[in-house]
């Protein structure tokens, strides 16, 4: 048994891979969650005020929150919301060091001294090397954050770039995250993403754990409804969203796009048919499968989109619902299972196409094999590479 520090995401939000993998590990290793921000400068809109607004709440609230599972403490330490120059990340370090240091002593008091591993999924992790004392390091490298639109991106890619050279692991979650860690000083491993089968509910293994109820607004929508689920910013393709539109002139249809919005296209809410519902949790996005007839990934062809393994494709493949999606790396791996595309006249023709037929049996055939993508499945692997990190 060893003691977790893990710096991402904000816990209990949509969850990431790291949330999927922590959530089990933290069953055996007790756990210290740590919210960070601060990878991308904040501005004056909507939902950077409702963000700014849910992290002081957190500041103002109780300095640590034990949750299910029950080895696992979230804090969410009082920071500056930047990481762009020196003296921010110097800031932030010393900020977040304090908060875990305290919060690491409360523990060691009741359970006594353990093993440390610190997990950053994020290159903020290297602004805290020099903060915090670890037996060892693990980058978790999901992202090529360095390529977003709309970063600190040189930020970011230097303190990566300490990040790899200092990480005892690099554990990379798709094959061009894994070839481009080039400043690692070991070997990255590479660990795809997992999928819960049955809270998807696909592959004919009976219904979802959590009772599938199609949202009352999509059932008042015009059919086809044509769906898509997740951060809806720049890397969304609107020349691909607009081909699909402009079909549905022709054969009408609504196109859903469910989640947050960061800074978008505005041209994509001017789409005709489009319905924006904003963010969904968890446990109803299902009940969002079940009331499409195709599931869309319309990315564009950046070298962020290249790096990503989108979470989001498994889950489609679990739903037993036709799903298009652009070709890149992650999903050309899937050719056989779903429709990869290579433009947007494609992309619409094709959309249209499923729409009708439904999803052909040869697809279906194929998708069997994510029952051994499972995220039990993945934690087992991941927690070893976390342990083979202190050797």
């Amino acid at each position: 048994m060893v003691r977790l520090i893990v710096f991402s995401d904000d816990w209990g939000r949509h969850p990431s891979s790291c949330q999927h993998l922590v959530r089990r590990l933290a069953v055996r290793h007790p756990t210290l969650w740590v919210n960070t921000i601060g990878t991308r400068a904040p501005r004056l809109s909507r939902g950077d005020l409702a963000k700014a607004t849910q992290r002081l709440q957190q500041w103002l609230s109780l300095p640590a929150a034990s949750i299910e599972p029950a080895n696992l403490t979230v804090i969410a330490p009082v920071m500056w919301p930047r990481f762009r120059h020196v003296w921010e990340q110097r800031l932030n370090g010393a900020l977040i060091g304090r908060a875990v240091r305290a919060a690491l002593a409360g523990a060691a008091r009741r359970n006594g001294a353990q093993r440390c591993i610190a997990l950053t999924t994020a290159p903020i992790g290297g602004a805290l090397l020099d903060h915090l004392s670890a037996d060892a390091w693990v980058y978790y490298r999901v992202d090529d954050v360095t390529a977003w639109p709309d970063l600190s991106n040189a930020a970011m890619h230097a303190l990566e770039q300490r990040l790899l050279g200092r990480a005892d692991r690099v554990i990379a979650a798709s094959r061009v995250l894994q070839t481009t860690a080039t400043a690692s000083r070991h070997p990255p491993a590479l660990l795809t993403h997992g999928v819960d089968l049955e809270h998807w509910g696909g592959l004919g293994n009976g219904a979802a754990v959590t009772p599938v109820t199609p949202p009352a607004w999509a059932q008042r929508l015009t059919r086809p409804l044509v769906a898509f689920w997740g951060l809806i910013d720049r890397r969304l393709d609107t020349a691909w969203l607009r081909a699909l539109a402009d079909r549905g002139r022709a054969t009408p249809m609504s196109l859903v796009l469910v989640g947050p919005r960061l800074e978008p296209d505005p041209a994509i809410a001017r789409l005709p048919a489009v319905c924006l519902p904003g963010a969904l949790p968890y446990d109803q996005l299902p009940g969002v499968a079940a009331a499409a007839d195709v599931l869309i990934m319309p990315y564009t062809d950046t070298p962020a989109t290249r790096a990503m393994q989108p979470l989001k494709l498994k889950e489609y493949l679990a739903t037993d619902k036709p799903v298009v999606v652009r070709r890149l790396p992650a999903t050309v791996e899937w050719s056989d299972a779903a429709d990869v595309v290579d433009s947007a006249e494609e992309f619409a023709r094709v959309v249209v196409e499923r729409a009708r037929s439904g999803l052909p049996e040869s697809q279906r055939r194929a998708r069997r094999r994510l029952v051994d993508e499972s995220w039990d499945a993945k934690a087992r692997l991941f927690e070893a590479m976390l342990l083979e990190s202190l050797s």
